[in-house]
């Protein structure tokens, strides 16, 4: 017997070199310690699928990262100072007033420091668009179910998110002391203090004693450059963490299951796609931040408590608590000595915080429902959850007749309306609008799930007309393709849950519990009205009947030299022709 070595390939160790180089040493050195190569072996490969409403999220994320590369540069030379200084700078109309350093910094940045102007609209543009990102990207993963176990908690950081996002953009609007925005920090004091017993405190705190005082900017400044942030990333790196550990999820197809992921590799693929979505996001912003003005506080002036802006109007994101405010009565009561403002506190307190905790219960409160406690990676069409779409295009329609009113004073002006009409008017639209809005979007996701069927069983339209010999008229459906028959057929059956109908794992019957009639009727309400899909026997009972419709055409003498794909729209029609045309 030999006892010489033999090499194998199925070692247990990598090959290496003889003579390892030092950065070789130092790289091995802190992989024995920390594991880094196995980690980001494992993560580099993870598979993303490829969908445009992907990148929602992505928009968001990059947006971020400009707010942080703009922000830093705005640093080095604003001013976070009350104390008033006069102003003996560039811009001709202000020179010689007297305003706090906030403001005057804010002059200097945008007319005597070099790309100053545009790094500040440009700072000011990303926080909108990082906003406005995370409220669609939220919007995209509550109309597919994205947000279904095991992904409850990742929808509720999206929604403090979102909170955070809307705290920071109100706290860096309010940092140049301008005019318009120390009304927006006086609308602010108001909220607080319409806080019963507490908000007169609270405000105190706040601004350091009365209204404006002379430390809200330093500590606005603080919050936004430093707590917020910090806030912020912390959740981001939540999120992503979460996102990465649950795998991604995807819309239903051939070979994409509960249990797989397809699409393409983060390196080189993803990684390159991610990277060049960066630039076009910065790009974007860049081009609006030089092209396009945005909040012009010179024109505003110094912030001055007796004075308001005409026509002033907040950014965007504050539209829907402006909107509540300008159109709630003026109520209030008397309580013990003690002045609650309901027309304060209910539009600008209680409502948006609701509404807000009515959208993050959402997955709890449909999992209860449902009683629903599996895992789902696959998305939902919206069509194939009625009431879900319904809720949310009426919560749009809600916020959007609240964004009006938040400019009633303005569109009064533009469109010669009368200024208390609009007021009466989006008092009433607000309670009438949106549960029109959810019930026409409800009927239409069901009648487009009973369409869905009706492809599945009798074929797509083709759009071409066959004549009978008898004369009458009629159009010709055709099989739809095998993948698209998949994707519609890859949804789950809705059970509507009954009462007491349940059982445990011994197959005992289960009694009705003190909130089962509630869930019952929510049940019934929510999924009772959805048309499920066919059964397979149905399928194959509807290709049955179109195949021998087809073969009847023919021995009738309908056919033509095209069977009806291709001049459906969806095939080239180059070199098809039609009876009589050869």
């Amino acid at each position: 017997m030999s006892t010489e070595t033999v090499a194998t390939t199925n070692g247990k160790t990598a090959a290496a070199p003889k003579k390892a180089s030092k950065g070789g040493k130092v790289v091995g050195w802190a992989d024995e310690r920390l594991g880094l190569a196995t980690a980001a072996k494992k993560n580099l490969r993870k598979v993303f699928p490829d969908h445009w409403s992907f990148m929602l999220g992505e928009i968001a994320l990059w947006s971020f990262v400009v707010l942080l590369i703009t922000g830093v540069f705005l640093t080095f030379w604003f001013k976070p100072s009350m104390a008033e200084v006069q102003y003996m700078g560039t811009y001709d109309q202000l020179r010689g007033m007297y305003m706090s350093e906030a403001f005057a910094s804010s002059l200097d940045i945008s007319f005597d420091i070099r790309g100053g102007l545009m790094v500040r609209q440009m700072h000011h543009w990303a926080a909108m668009l990082f906003i406005a990102s995370m409220l669609v990207h939220m919007m995209r993963v509550f109309l597919t179910g994205a947000f279904r176990k095991p992904r409850e908690i990742n929808w509720v950081i999206g929604g403090l998110l979102i909170l955070l996002g809307i705290v920071e953009g109100f706290s860096g609007y309010s940092l140049p002391d301008d005019l318009l925005s120390g009304t927006g920090l006086r609308i602010a004091q108001g909220m607080v203090q319409a806080t019963p017993v507490v908000g007169t405190y609270m405000s105190f705190f706040m601004f350091g004693g009365e209204f404006p005082g002379d430390v809200i900017i330093p500590r606005l400044y603080m919050a936004h450059i430093l707590l917020l942030p910090a806030l912020i990333l912390a959740l981001i790196a939540a999120h992503m963490l979460l996102l990465v550990y649950h795998k991604h999820t995807q819309w239903p197809g051939p070979g994409r299951t509960e249990e797989n992921v397809v699409g393409f590799p983060m390196l080189p693929v993803y990684m390159a796609k991610a990277g060049g979505f960066f630039f076009i996001v910065f790009g974007a912003s860049a081009i609006m931040g030089g092209l396009m003005t945005i909040n012009p506080v010179w024109k505003y002036g110094p912030y001055d408590p007796s004075k308001v802006t005409a026509g002033s109007q907040p950014d965007w994101y504050m539209g829907i608590a402006e909107g509540m405010l300008r159109i709630m009565p003026g109520w209030e009561s008397h309580i013990f000595g003690i002045t609650i403002s309901w027309n304060i506190f209910l539009p600008g307190m209680f409502a948006p915080i609701a509404l807000l905790a009515l959208v993050l219960s959402w997955p709890f409160l449909e999992a209860w429902v449902t009683g629903d406690k599996r895992e789902h990676h696959l998305l939902q069409r919206p069509r194939n959850a009625p009431t879900r779409t319904a809720f949310l295009v009426s919560l749009m329609s809600l916020y959007g007749l609240l964004w009006i009113a938040g400019g009633n004073d303005v569109v009064a002006v533009l469109f010669h309306l009368n200024l208390n009409h609009i007021t009466y008017f989006m008092r009433a639209a607000i309670f009438i609008i949106p549960p029109l809005v959810f019930i026409l979007v409800r009927r239409w996701c069901i009648s487009l799930q009973r369409h869905d069927n009706e492809m599945l069983t009798h074929g797509y339209e083709s759009g071409i007309i066959m004549r009978s010999p008898e004369g009458g008229y009629s159009e010709r459906h055709l099989p739809i393709d095998p993948e698209r028959a998949y994707t519609l057929t890859a949804r789950e059956r809705d059970e509507v849950y009954v009462p007491g109908a349940s059982e445990d794992a011994n197959g005992v019957e289960g009694g009705a519990g003190k909130m089962d009639g509630l869930r019952g009727k929510l049940s019934a309400y929510m999924f009772g009205d959805n048309v499920q899909k066919p059964t397979t026997a149905e399928i194959e009972e509807g290709a049955e009947h179109l195949a021998h419709e087809l073969e009847h055409e023919h021995e009738a003498g309908l056919d033509h030299s095209a069977d009806g794909h291709q001049f459906d729209g969806r095939h080239e029609v180059e070199g098809e022709t039609l009876r009589g045309d050869h």
